[in-house]
């Protein structure tokens, strides 16, 4: 996810590192800060693999600054990444966030489709925090009232993420039909 962010900060132009943890900090949240440790060895992957380049100029009272910016080849990684969330990218809350925060970048929109219906597929199925043996427990099953507000509200924000997920596939739908339409003879 780290690189994710990095590659799709850095789509919407020119970047230093500062600001740049600084927004990879405000989407990830700000209890799971991100330390110089984490980022700049990314970064320095990313410029070293040709994703990034790298230019210095001036900064602050006189001091220089590095500028980072995404090359083709960071484009095409970027869109490499979005194009293949799966798994826990897909599964986990926190990293699905992540990804659809640069979704937009990917510019197939049947492959914008793809990467929705994986996510609300996950979310189809039946699940819970909390399972007597196999069988997933639901909140009228719970006694404890904070067990039972986890499902409660998790549950509330699933349908939610749900209804929102089938309206951008049915909006995605149009579009491509729409293309379709435009192709033919």
């Amino acid at each position: 996810m780290v690189e994710l962010m990095i590659l799709g900060f850095l789509a919407e132009g020119p970047l230093h590192g500062y600001e740049l943890r600084r927004r990879m900090t405000r989407l990830h949240g700000y209890a799971r800060s991100f330390s110089d440790g984490t980022i700049y060895p990314a970064v320095n992957r990313l410029v070293a693999s040709g994703a990034l380049s790298r230019r210095l100029g001036p900064g602050h009272a006189g001091a220089q600054k590095w500028t980072l910016s995404l090359t083709d080849l960071g484009r095409r990684r970027l869109e490499q990444l979005l194009r293949e969330a799966d798994g826990h990218d897909v599964t986990d809350g926190g990293r699905f966030f992540i990804v659809l925060a640069f979704l937009s970048h990917l510019p197939d929109a049947a492959e914008r489709r793809a990467v929705l219906r994986r996510r609300l597929d996950f979310l189809d199925r039946p699940a819970s925090f909390f399972y007597d043996g196999e069988h997933p427990l639901r909140a009228a099953e719970i006694d404890d009232p904070y067990r039972r507000g986890v499902l409660v509200t998790a549950k509330a924000t699933r349908n939610a993420e749900r209804a929102w997920l089938r309206e951008q596939l049915d909006d995605l739908d149009t579009d491509l039909s729409d293309t379709d339409e435009r192709k033919r003879p």
